[in-house]
């Protein structure tokens, strides 16, 4: 098991507004897309979202880690005491779980 990739999470006060910084920050051009009723910008390794009561479950994620072997990290957290919060799911970009390390912090991975 490898971690290849980390994106992280970061609430914003207004997304319109934060998008030009991070765009000029990392060269890339951003993403905008919705996860329910929240909107999002993905741009180079940050996934940008306006805090507020609808972001609560996106904001408890500290980050998301991209990983080669979800299966084989799925196993290292549970062997290493962390908490599977919810369960390896189909996602149109692979599979996903999140899981609770033992310190209390929450993550996403992704993977094949």
């Amino acid at each position: 098991m490898a971690i290849t990739g980390v994106i992280i999470r970061r609430p914003v006060d207004d997304l319109a507004e934060a998008i030009p910084f991070y765009e000029s920050l990392t060269g890339e051009t951003a993403h905008r897309f919705a996860f329910g009723a929240v909107e999002l910008a993905a741009v180079g390794p940050f996934l940008l979202f306006t805090a507020g009561e609808q972001t609560n479950r996106i904001a408890q994620v500290a980050a998301t880690l991209t990983v080669d072997d979800l299966p084989a990290t799925e196993k290292l957290l549970t062997g290493l005491g962390a908490e599977i919060i919810a369960p390896a799911t189909a996602t149109p970009n692979g599979h996903r779980l999140i899981a609770r390390h033992p310190d209390g912090a929450v993550y996403e991975y992704t993977g094949p």
